[in-house]
Parts: C-alpha cells; sequence; structure tokens
C-alpha cells in the first residue's frame, strides 16, 4: 500500500449498548480529520455486515462495546482487506473481556484487586464491598459496587444478563485515575472525581457535575508509576495507536489497573482527548497522529 492516505471512513454506531455514545465520539472524529485535511465519509453501523467503498484508504473506528472494542469489527476489516486505527482482533478480544486482561496483567506482575469469575451468585467467596462487572460489556452497563448483603443478588442478577461470566472484585477505595496513550506518547494522568458514589454510566454521559483534573495532583512519583504501569499494559495487551488505562488508587498510594480501553470515548470533552488537549496535542492533531499511525502499519 504504497499510496498516500486520503479517504477515510469513520464507523460510527454500532450495534452495542453504547451506539449513541459512539455516533457522538465518530461525528467528533470525523470533523477533527477534516479539520486536519482529509476526505471523510461517515459510516453509521448498524449490523455486523459491513461493506465500505472500494476508494477508502483506511477505516477509523469509533465503534466502542461489542463489535467495535472486541475484535469482531476488526476481524471484519481484515476479511475486506481494509486498513484500520487501533489494535489487532487478539488483541481487542483480550483487552474487552474483563477476565482474560486481568489473567495477563497477573502473568505481567501488574497489581489488580483480589477477584474472582463466577456464574451463580452462591459461589461469592469474597467478603463485602466488592465490584460486581459482567466481563465483556463497557462503559459500566451491568457494574454495581455492593456493600451490603441484600443488595448481592439483584446486583449479581443484573450482570449476568450482560454475560454468563460475571467478574467480581474486591473494592478499592480512593482515586479514580486514568492515563491515555497515542502512538508511543504517554499522557498526563487524570483525575476522575465523580459527585456520587462512583464513576457509572451517569457521571460519564450524564452529569454536569463529574470533575475532571488534568493533569493530576499527584506527587510526580507517583504520576511516573501511573504512566509506567499504562505503558507496561498497553505494551502487554499488545495494544496499538491509542488507549486508555483506568486505575484506582488507594489510599496508601498503591494503583491498582481497571482495564484497559482499546476504543476510549472520542468526544472532544472525552478523557482521552481531554488529557491530549492539556499535553498540548489539539484534537484535529490527535486525530490525525491515530490514522498516520495505523496507516504506517500498513504501508
Amino acid at each position: 500500500m504504497s499510496h498516500s492516505l486520503h479517504k477515510i471512513a469513520v464507523l460510527m454506531g454500532g450495534v452495542s449498548s453504547e451506539s449513541e455514545i459512539s455516533m457522538a465520539s465518530g461525528k467528533a472524529v470525523a470533523n477533527g480529520l477534516r479539520a486536519a485535511g482529509f476526505s471523510v465519509v461517515e459510516e453509521e453501523i448498524t449490523s455486523p455486515d459491513i461493506a465500505l467503498d472500494s476508494s477508502v484508504d483506511l477505516a477509523f473506528i469509533a465503534l466502542h462495546g461489542s463489535f467495535g472494542e472486541d475484535g469482531g469489527v476488526q476481524q471484519r476489516l481484515l476479511d475486506l482487506a481494509i486498513p484500520f486505527t487501533g489494535s489487532s482482533v487478539v488483541s481487542c478480544e483480550n483487552s474487552f473481556d474483563k477476565v482474560k486482561t486481568r489473567s495477563i496483567l497477573l502473568q505481567l506482575g501488574v497489581p489488580v484487586a483480589a477477584g474472582e469469575v463466577l456464574q451463580f451468585a452462591h459461589e461469592r467467596t469474597l467478603s463485602l464491598p466488592v465490584v460486581v462487572k459482567p466481563s465483556r460489556e463497557g462503559s459500566s452497563m451491568g457494574c454495581h459496587i455492593v456493600r451490603h448483603e441484600e443488595e448481592w443478588l439483584n446486583a449479581f442478577a443484573d450482570a449476568v444478563l450482560f454475560c454468563e461470566d460475571v467478574l467480581v472484585e474486591a473494592y478499592i477505595p480512593g482515586r479514580e485515575l486514568t492515563v491515555g496513550i497515542v502512538g508511543d506518547q504517554i499522557l498526563p494522568v487524570l483525575e476522575i472525581s465523580p459527585q456520587g458514589d462512583w464513576y457509572d454510566f451517569k457521571s460519564k454521559y450524564q452529569s454536569d457535575e463529574t470533575v475532571y483534573q488534568v493533569p493530576a495532583k499527584l506527587s510526580s512519583s507517583i504520576s511516573e508509576k501511573l504512566q509506567a504501569m499504562a505503558w507496561e499494559v498497553f505494551n502487554g495487551l499488545d495494544a496499538k495507536d491509542l488507549a486508555r488505562v483506568d486505575f484506582r488508587l488507594d489510599p496508601a498510594n498503591r494503583p491498582f489497573v481497571l482495564e484497559l480501553n482499546a476504543i476510549p470515548g472520542f468526544t472532544e470533552s472525552s478523557l482521552l482527548p481531554k488529557a491530549a488537549a492539556a499535553a498540548g496535542v489539539p484534537f484535529s492533531e490527535l486525530c490525525r497522529r491515530i490514522v498516520e499511525g495505523a496507516w504506517g502499519r500498513y504501508c
């Protein structure tokens, strides 16, 4: 593929529970790429049966959740021989599945919360409080913090609706932090302070009260440690072009990795673009870097 990168299809929408958020990400990316001088076609995905015009050089994947971050759309684009942004099929499968991610992180020696994978509510051995989450779902769908025994069955029943494997982890009190990576640049640590109990779907997408601080108010040694761990996770999961690694930092300043998001939210107010802006990378430049990084792998 020696010809130059000209026409980009931005894939948005999709078939997951996060399609609305994906539309917002996709529109923002399309505008950012146009501002960077590319010819852009916006493709709203409504089924896994994707067909793209042969004039498209590269697909920018702005799909979240299933058939976005789980390797499905990546496999489809491979079959169509269309280059795409972001991680490979296998890398996406591993990072989207929280149980697989956890297993890889444990092999790497990266600190994660104590946890267990359950299919039935009565199997739990961890004491409360715990965090319950479906192993394959995004945007905190089906996630709950359970502090009291009487909440356990309902929380588990909701999580298991999304996925038969439910990950239950010890709740880590402390601070919610995230580190974005673009290409080989590790972005500043960003702190998320939701007004409520935790950073759930409402805090992410419907609340004006969630506070974001970037760079986070941390000592330089803690910031550097988080960034180094994010880079280790990025490489350990073989991520490419972009990702966001989420952490909890406990009261003793010990970091625990929660997950890697292979296709993080991408509106101008989303976490990764916020961190990029704080590092002096404007939105259109961020979009340009991602497509040029991806294109470089195919040329």
